[in-house]
């Protein structure tokens, strides 16, 4: 049994706790709203973002950064990507050398365009950075459905520890050492939700939505390939894997507030409908930034850029987009 804390109480980071538990670990919680804890420790419910899932009795939470990761084998990261940067920052001292850091959070930090491990690699240099992605709402893992996910690290050794500890019979995870390819992947395969999520608000089909995916899948693994990733990481779970469930499931959020924008709401609209992160929404600025700088061509990607940031029709994009001049693939 080993002690694992989860910095971040929002859906994910309860899911993964609730996992953890089960598996027989120590689990701890963090959370940065005392009311939050309250309801963990006294309720045991997360009614705002998991509701109907039972908390275990065993599972701690606390507001305190130090009491928090005292002790702890594993950290978990399970922030939204904006707030990596600082949440490391304030969580750096208390930190120890071989304490391992597991980030889930899937974008990337707009200032510097940095690798969200990049981030975290900065701020707290004495850890090992691992990255969990992969197909995988937390509703769903939170309720024992059968999921597959990656873990990555550079230090193939610490990947394998993470795996043994995190593995049960419903949530099977493999090993992966590009963090490159998994990252622009888990990052990248947002905006494309976004992007199918318009097309289903603008009432289009299949074909459409395919056609999306597919081409969104060759930008995120041109870009990757041109920032140093493996081809076959963009075949994988964090790749296509990803894409499909975030393109496709009910629970997505990248693809409702593209569902929202299809239908004519404006961004604003959209992200207070929403009420949750939008992870896309922050990646893809960073994305076309991305795209320039290594000159890859990402034409859905800056379509969405211009929805979403210029005032461009969505109509006016799919339109573009179908009109550009013909190419072979």
């Amino acid at each position: 049994m080993k002690k694992v804390t989860v910095i971040g109480s929002g859906s994910w980071g309860t899911a993964l706790a609730v996992m953890l538990a089960e598996n027989g670990h120590e689990v701890f919680i963090w959370s940065r709203r005392q009311d939050a804890v309250d309801e963990l420790l006294k309720e045991r419910t997360n009614k705002k973002y998991l509701p109907g899932v039972v908390i275990p009795d065993s599972i701690q939470a606390t507001t305190d950064r130090k009491e928090a990761v005292d002790g702890a084998d594993i950290v978990i990261l399970a922030v939204p990507s904006r707030a990596v940067a600082q949440t490391v920052r304030d969580f750096a001292p208390y930190l120890k050398t071989w304490q391992i850091l597991v980030n889930v959070a899937k974008g990337l930090e707009p200032e510097t365009l940095f690798l969200l491990s990049d981030v975290i690699k900065r701020e707290a240099p004495q850890c090992e950075v691992c990255v969990l992605s992969g197909p995988s709402h937390a509703e769903e893992v939170a309720r024992k459905v059968p999921t597959a996910c990656l873990i990555a690290c550079e230090n193939e050794a610490v990947a394998k520890l993470v795996q043994e500890e995190f593995a049960n019979p419903r949530f099977r995870l493999y090993t992966n050492t590009d963090l490159i390819g998994v990252e622009i992947g888990a990052a990248l395969k947002n905006v494309m939700a976004l992007a199918a999520g318009m097309s289903d608000g603008l009432g289009f089909g299949d074909n459409t939505k395919a056609a999306l995916m597919t081409r969104g899948m060759a930008e995120m693994k041109r870009l990757g390939m041109a920032m140093g990733g493996k081809a076959e990481t963009f075949a994988g779970l964090s790749g296509i894997g990803d894409l499909i469930v975030t393109c496709t499931g009910i629970h997505s959020r990248n693809r409702r507030a593209g569902i929202l924008l299809g239908q004519g709401k404006s961004l604003q609209e959209t992200l207070d409908e929403v009420k949750m992160v939008v992870e896309g929404v922050n990646t893809v600025q960073a994305a076309c930034q991305l795209a320039e700088k290594y000159h890859v061509s990402m034409p859905i990607t800056q379509s969405i850029y211009a929805v979403l940031f210029a005032g461009k029709n969505v109509e006016d994009a799919v339109l573009e987009l179908m009109t550009r001049d013909n190419k072979a693939e």
